[in-house]
């Protein structure tokens, strides 16, 4: 029983606290990629949105992406509309007619059908009738700083480079009013990929801001959910790095809705689950360069939730102290959790917050693994 306790206790430490701090070691120890990018570099540019009943937000994006710091001959915005049944359509037909006479070049393409086929086949849609040499992948909902698709753009001098991930920030965080668990967890999670972009690759990217060289896309199998993991994954593996540039930015809110949030959660980690399905050489570690990465930072966190019983169990059924006294801890904070949830109102003390959130997002991987095993993951793209 003692063994169990602390195999387990492994398994659920190493994702969050061993490898950061493998990570951390080897940024001491090794000669780190530099990481910053000077000149001048406008190549063709097509920025790809995938939307779907998103009349609220594209004018909005479409105008963000055309105040751009990047000359407007030289970048196009591609949005395919993904079975919308709203007026996403007029929208961006009636802009392109704008923007047309405005800058007499023509900027915007709509790709519309019906009905919806799921992000993946919008994305790949989207990237065929491309004519960029980089595409810029990013959603209807968020901003971007003025010079982000250049700052993503200028990695690309760099012929090694294959896919840059730009760095999300929450606009409640940038005005001190966020959510300080997620604002601690973004945090840790950004500080991870800087720390694999500079020891040679991340295994992943942000999803509202990342770019590629288009003659590096596969064509994903329909209803991919994690697009930002398996277009990077599949380019590291053609031998081309995926970097994170911090200086690229892009802006969004936290959602206040709790069922929203649930939903996303559950979508992401079911996405991890669903990459051992349409893409089983990402685990084999003779066909994946990042394989000891890939298996640390995204496998291993989605199988913490199974081995946190397993330690609770095995500690109450060992007769001493020091076990008694872990036992009465791991209750302690499953009881907080429980209040948490039946009153939401006592989650406004930090720590209970915290504990909250962090058993939430084991649940979700639960959630996720079920929809992905059930074979309804196709489900949780809306």
């Amino acid at each position: 029983m003692k063994l169990t306790v602390w195999l387990s206790s492994l398994f659920i430490l190493y994702p969050y606290i061993g490898y950061p701090l493998i990570l951390w070691i080897k940024m001491i120890f090794s000669e780190q990629n530099n990481l910053k990018w000077s000149g001048i570099y406008y190549p063709l540019v097509s920025v790809v949105i995938a939307a779907k009943n998103e009349q609220v937000n594209i004018e909005r994006r479409i105008r963000n992406i055309l105040q751009q710091n990047y000359p407007k001959d030289n970048f196009e915005i591609i949005v395919v509309s993904d079975g919308s049944t709203d007026e996403t359509n007029d929208i961006v037909k009636n802009m392109s007619l704008e923007i047309k006479s405005q800058y007499n070049i023509p900027a915007i393409k709509l790709i519309s059908y019906f009905p919806s086929q799921g992000k993946s086949i919008a994305l790949n849609k989207g990237v065929k009738n491309a004519i960029g040499e980089i595409i810029v992948f990013t959603d209807a909902r968020q901003s971007f700083h003025i010079d982000a698709i250049k700052d993503l753009v200028l990695c690309f001098k760099d012929q090694e480079v294959g896919c840059v991930s730009g760095e999300l920030l929450f606009e409640e965080d940038v005005a001190g009013e966020g959510k300080p668990e997620m604002g601690i967890y973004w945090r840790y999670e950004k500080w991870i990929r800087k720390q694999e972009s500079y020891s040679g690759s991340m295994v992943g990217a942000t999803g509202a801001i990342y770019a590629i060289r288009k003659g590096l896309f596969e064509p994903m199998p329909a209803n991919t959910i994690l697009d930002d993991v398996l277009i990077p994954m599949t380019i590291v593996c053609k031998g081309f790095s995926a970097i994170f540039n911090e200086d690229a930015k892009a802006y969004d809110q936290q959602t206040s809705n709790i069922a929203e949030e649930w939903r996303r959660k559950v979508r992401t980690l079911a996405g991890n689950w669903q990459l051992l399905s349409i893409n089983k050489s990402l685990f084999i570690p003779w066909q994946n360069p990042l394989w000891f990465r890939f298996i640390s930072h995204k496998f291993l966190r989605l199988i913490v939730p199974f081995f946190l019983p397993i330690v609770l169990l095995s500690c109450a059924l060992i007769q001493e102290p020091f076990y008694r006294v872990l036992t009465i801890i791991q209750l302690s904070i499953y009881s907080l959790v429980l209040l948490g949830y039946v009153v939401p109102i006592v989650r406004k003390i930090r720590f209970i917050n915290l504990c909250f959130f962090l058993v939430t997002l084991n649940i979700a991987a639960v959630a996720g693994f079920y929809y992905w095993v059930t074979g309804s993951t196709a489900k949780l793209w809306r």
